[in-house]
């Protein structure tokens, strides 16, 4: 499934980057009442901004996917991938309702908070390496200081452009879906 999520999501950011515009203004995730579409709420998360942001989300996508996927099989990891996206980009919408300018969210981040979430959750102990500076941390912590940033960047609005807030709620949908499978408040037991 990691290899199949990965597959998709480069060939339609490249064909989009192929073919210009097109793609991104039906695919993109635009506010409500700013050309919003309903199946936008997964489709952006095929698209991407550039090369480097394409790069950066797929390396992450095999790194914490791949190990996820050997845990929970691929249904699974499909699951808490495209709840993921789909929280990442309900949060986006309710964020950008009030931007004076209509913008359009596109990337794979919000998936891949998740799935960084789920990492940390099911491995704790493991250590990541930061690229820049290469900073060894156990995993629970790499994914609390990063949704820590987040949370700051978002806030303050410091490196605009990026949408901090559908990060965090991509992290929020993978707990979600954590605590679904586990039967835990706010869903009820599982049967």
């Amino acid at each position: 499934m990691t290899q199949l999520l990965l597959m998709v999501t480069v060939g339609v950011s490249v064909l989009a980057f192929a073919t210009g515009a097109g793609l991104f203004e039906w695919f993109a995730l635009w506010p409500i009442g700013s050309g919003f579409s309903p199946w936008q709420l997964l489709s952006y998360a095929l698209l991407h901004g550039g090369l480097f942001h394409l790069a950066f989300n797929m390396y992450g996508l095999w790194m914490f996917g791949s190990e996820l996927e050997r845990v929970w099989g691929p249904r699974r990891l499909l699951q808490y991938y495209v709840a993921s996206v789909l929280v990442a980009g309900l949060v986006q919408l309710v964020v950008a309702s009030d931007a004076p300018v209509p913008y359009p969210t596109v990337g794979a981040s919000g998936g891949l908070f998740g799935l960084l979430l789920g990492y940390a959750m099911l491995f704790p102990h493991r250590t990541i390496v930061l690229l820049f500076p290469p900073v060894p941390m156990p995993a629970w912590l790499f994914a609390v200081l990063y949704g820590a940033l987040e949370l700051t960047l978002g806030v303050t609005g410091e490196a605009s452009g990026i949408a901090h807030f559908a990060h965090l709620g991509g992290m929020l949908g993978g707990w979600l879906m954590l605590r679904y499978w586990r039967g835990q408040p706010p869903f009820g037991r599982r049967r």
